[in-house]
């Protein structure tokens, strides 16, 4: 079984005892026996003055890019860094001698909480605060990297990094990058996972898959989301607003069965014809026409590729219906939604000039260079 860093960090707390804590986490970080991190922390007697709740709340009880107010938890204030501000001002952080990050990440750029952790700890670059991230694994491994590496031009609060859209990196290494990327004055300890191989993927762990966020319910969710969440710069929906968001997609102009049509032959996936009708969220009462994915080999899937399809097949069949939308997009005013998830402009300009084929030509070769750059930054084998 892999055992997650906040089992080594209880076990050496004395030497965290008396020191004023903050913490960046939330209600999936918890124990392997479903115990709230922070709730393992308190009753080993450490004094945290303040938590720092990501996007959706300490309790991933608010949808997608809805700001969350602050709070309280366990009589400790709850400060959110999804809502009127996405960093805790100077004065917060000054208070503090140490911050722990303990966050559960889903192994794809666009995916905040990571996010959230860069700036905050952009914030605190010399300040002589000693920064603690408790590692947890990628769920979606360590080897399988996918889609184009995000240009600077490009970088947003859903891709802070040149990386990939799929990264192969866990929370811990990204920091580590992070930190060497952006020039950071400050010391970060690392509490390692146990028994952690950078060819596992998450049900290979031993560990329960927790929900990290409202639309993330299931372990399939998190393998399909590096494709679906394109969806999100666009008016089809992307199944938010029913019970397996990500895996379903689909829009009133949509037949299904011409879509799933053009959709045949999917390594590692079969689509079928699907209508629904989502309960909040795009077209929220009305019935939807469009596709289940269903994963039949997570190690053959490539989520990236085949949402860039379904881009492609929707342009080609819905060419007057099908839209990309415009900003604001997850705190992002000017640049194109799927231009920030993509990692550049090249995709949405050339859908319909390029193969898939020869788009994913390009981005293996900056998967190459990227690969020798994220090198030394690893931590496992």
């Amino acid at each position: 079984m892999v055992l997650p860093g906040i089992i080594f960090f209880l076990e050496t707390i004395k030497q965290y005892k008396g020191r004023k804590i903050g913490i960046i986490t939330h209600q999936a970080a918890c124990t392997p026996d479903f115990e709230f991190s922070v709730w393992a922390m308190l009753k080993k007697g450490l004094k945290i003055e303040i938590i720092f709740s990501p996007e959706h709340g300490f309790f991933s009880e608010e949808q997608d890019q809805k700001p969350v107010g602050d709070s309280e938890l366990f009589g400790i204030p709850v400060k959110s860094i999804y809502g009127d501000t996405l960093v805790p001002d100077r004065e917060t952080l000054s208070n503090l001698d140490t911050l722990v990050i303990d966050i559960v990440d889903v192994g794809t750029r666009y995916y905040t909480y990571v996010w959230s952790a860069v700036l905050v700890l952009k914030e605190l670059s010399g300040m002589d605060i000693e920064v603690v991230v408790l590692d947890r694994p990628n769920p979606l491994g360590g080897e399988f990297l996918e889609g184009p590496i995000l240009k600077e031009k490009f970088f947003s609060f859903v891709g802070l990094l040149p990386v990939p859209v799929v990264h192969g990196m866990t929370v811990a290494e990204l920091l580590l990058f992070a930190r060497e990327y952006y020039k950071l004055d400050l010391d970060i300890k690392v509490y390692p996972l146990k028994n952690w191989k950078r060819r596992m993927l998450f049900h290979e762990t031993g560990l329960a898959f927790i929900p990290p966020s409202p639309n993330m319910p299931f372990l399939n969710t998190a393998f399909v989301y590096p494709g679906m969440c394109l969806l999100e710069a666009t008016n089809v929906s992307e199944g938010r607003g029913t019970t397996r968001p990500f895996e379903i997609f689909g829009a009133p102009f949509i037949n299904p069965f011409q879509l799933v049509g053009r959709l045949k032959d999917v390594k590692g996936a079969v689509v079928r014809p699907y209508y629904f009708i989502p309960t909040f969220n795009k077209y929220a009462g009305a019935k939807l026409g469009g596709g289940f994915i269903h994963v039949t080999s997570f190690k053959e899937f490539r989520p990236f590729e085949f949402g860039v399809r379904v881009l492609k097949v929707l342009e080609e069949l819905y060419p007057h219906r099908f839209k990309f939308k415009d900003p604001p997009y997850e705190y992002e005013y000017r640049k194109m939604p799927l231009d920030i998830l993509t990692g550049s402009d090249f995709i949405r300009k050339n859908l319909h000039k390029v193969s898939i084929e020869e788009m994913r030509v390009l981005w293996e070769k900056e998967i190459e260079l990227y690969q020798d750059k994220r090198e030394r930054f690893l931590l496992y084998a």
